[in-house]
């Protein structure tokens, strides 16, 4: 039987959490920050998602809170007994002056598994925002399951950023290709927005052999990378993001 879920956190500017709802596979749990965020570890509490699950998390920053999201281990997607594609949503609010950093662990598409993931931010025009995605395509020594990940962030009611990605088999023709991931199987991009990069944009340029920096047309900069493992891509990420997001 698949599983429908949704978990929700809500942080205040005084670091409250006046909602912190756990559902289904997600197990929320406030853990210790040595800064200034209030910090929310993501526990499976079950193995999803499988096929057919239809999965959400939603988060509220609210204005003046600072909320820091990350997970106790790596996603796994997996094959259902049936043939739908499990469903991942994910949606942020953030408000004014408040900065959420979303830094989960990986997410795993493991052989025969179909997922559909849907990210979808709004920000307050003084929002920051710190989102890194990691996609591991195939556990070891396996081939990939099937992926399609759409980010879209609007930045006071306006369009910031909209793309979406597909990988594995059913995906469009050229995926494991040159033009794109050219035999890879670890992909993922870092997201900042900072209004400070109004008046200082961040200058496109390269970061390592196959990751790239590029500024967008708003206060944000977006960091896409391809590497041969996870290790590799964590290591080019959180190079980036000490570079980009020092706050």
């Amino acid at each position: 039987m698949s599983v429908r879920a949704t978990a929700r956190i809500v942080a205040d500017a005084d670091g409250g959490l006046p909602v912190l709802r756990s559902d289904g596979p997600f197990a929320l749990r406030r853990t210790r920050s040595t800064g200034p965020y209030t910090r929310v570890t993501v526990v499976g509490a079950m193995s999803a998602p499988l096929g057919g699950d239809r999965l959400a998390i939603e988060a509220e920053v609210r204005d003046g809170a600072r909320l820091l999201v990350d997970s106790a281990a790596a996603t796994v997607a997996l094959p259902g007994r049936g043939t739908e594609p499990a469903t991942y949503g994910v949606t942020l609010t953030v408000g004014e002056g408040a900065v959420l950093r979303w830094l989960p662990e990986q997410l795993v598409c493991a052989h025969g598994s179909d997922l559909v993931m849907r990210t979808t931010v709004e920000l307050a025009p003084t929002a920051r925002l710190v989102l890194r995605e990691e996609q591991i395509l195939g556990r070891h020594g396996e081939e990939t399951g099937t992926l399609t990940s759409r980010l879209t962030v609007h930045r006071a009611g306006r369009p910031l950023l909209d793309q979406e990605v597909a990988y594995g088999p059913g995906s469009f023709g050229g995926w494991d290709g040159g033009a794109v991931l050219d035999g890879h199987r670890a992909t993922g991009q870092l997201l900042v927005v900072d209004p400070e990069f109004a008046d200082k944009p961040t200058e496109a340029r390269v970061l390592a052999e196959n990751a790239v920096l590029a500024p967008l047309a708003g206060p944000a900069a977006l960091v896409t990378a391809v590497a041969p493992d996870a290790l590799v891509l964590r290591r080019v990420l959180d190079e980036a993001l000490s570079i980009l997001a020092p706050f």
